[in-house]
C-alpha cells in the first residue's frame, strides 16, 4: 500500500467509487497514527519529545488499496473535500424500503389473549360419618 498526497489519494478515491457504481464496494477506514515504530515511541516518550499524532485513511475495493496521512493542520481542508467526493457518489445506494407506519405496528402487535380461569378446587368433606 502506498501513501499518497492527500489531493491524488482523493482522484484515485473518486475513480474506486465510479467503478464500483454498478456492482461493488469501497471501504474506507481512518485512525489515528504517528506513523513510527512502538520502540521509537518510547524513546521520545522518554526524552520528553511530544509526538505529534496524524490521520491515517485507507481506501480500498477489493483489487486495490490506496492511503494517505493527513497532519492536524491539514485535517479541516482535506475532510471538506472528502465530504464532497462522498456526496457526489452517493447516487448508486440504493434507497430504503419503508413500510407503512400503521402496518408496522398492527404487525408488531399481538393479539392478546384472556388469561384462562383455574378452576377453584373445592374441598371435599370425607365421606365417612362420626360418631
Amino acid at each position: 500500500m502506498v501513501v499518497l498526497q492527500t489531493d491524488r489519494f482523493l482522484s484515485e478515491l473518486t475513480s474506486m467509487y465510479e467503478r464500483s457504481t454498478e456492482k461493488g464496494s469501497v471501504w474506507v477506514t481512518m485512525k489515528r497514527s504517528s506513523l513510527k515504530a512502538k520502540a521509537q515511541l518510547q524513546k521520545m516518550e522518554k526524552k520528553g519529545k511530544e509526538v505529534e499524532y496524524r490521520c491515517l485513511i485507507r481506501a480500498s475495493d477489493g483489487k486495490k488499496s490506496i492511503s494517505t496521512s493527513v497532519s492536524l493542520k491539514e485535517y479541516t481542508k482535506f475532510q471538506a473535500s472528502y465530504a464532497t467526493v462522498l456526496k457526489a457518489h452517493m447516487h448508486a445506494l440504493k434507497k430504503r424500503e419503508r413500510k407503512d407506519r400503521k402496518k408496522v405496528a398492527d404487525a408488531e402487535k399481538v393479539p392478546e389473549t384472556a388469561p384462562k380461569k383455574q378452576k377453584k378446587k373445592s374441598k371435599k368433606k370425607p365421606s365417612g360419618s362420626k360418631s
